[in-house]
């Protein structure tokens, strides 16, 4: 179970990367009128309108396998996997571990009486 959970996370960055890359290449919209002067983009490998098309169907493919891979690790997470709590549907709900009590105990010291060098206000 803990590998097909790597797994999933791997695919989902590697989907998040390729997607971001495949956003950042695409051109926008006011860059259509500097193609059809002939800035270039004509010719290219997909033509002046192929590579947005492509583009754009790749950035769904990229954008389909992610929410898929975000929906495997919710539900597994949901279901009882292996990172689940074991009671409550919330981290809220579990009891505080001991060691972070105390520890957190430990570092809240408040001290019995002032220091020696330390002039006191009196109080009336």
């Amino acid at each position: 179970m803990q590998v097909m959970l790597n797994l999933l996370v791997v695919v989902q960055l590697l989907a998040a990367i390729v997607m971001i890359g495949l956003v950042l290449v695409q051109h926008g919209k006011g860059a259509d009128m500097g193609a059809s002067f002939g800035s270039g983009a004509s010719g290219s490998l997909f033509g002046a309108t192929g590579s947005a098309n492509f583009l754009s169907r790749s950035t769904a493919v990229c954008a389909t396998v992610f929410f898929l891979a975000t929906l495997g690790l919710a539900f597994s997470a949901n279901s009882g996997g292996a990172r689940a709590p074991s009671s409550g549907s919330s981290v809220l709900d579990q009891p505080v571990a001991p060691s972070v009590a105390a520890s957190a105990a430990a570092m809240v010291q408040v001290p019995a009486s002032p220091a020696s060098g330390v002039p006191t206000i009196p109080t009336k």
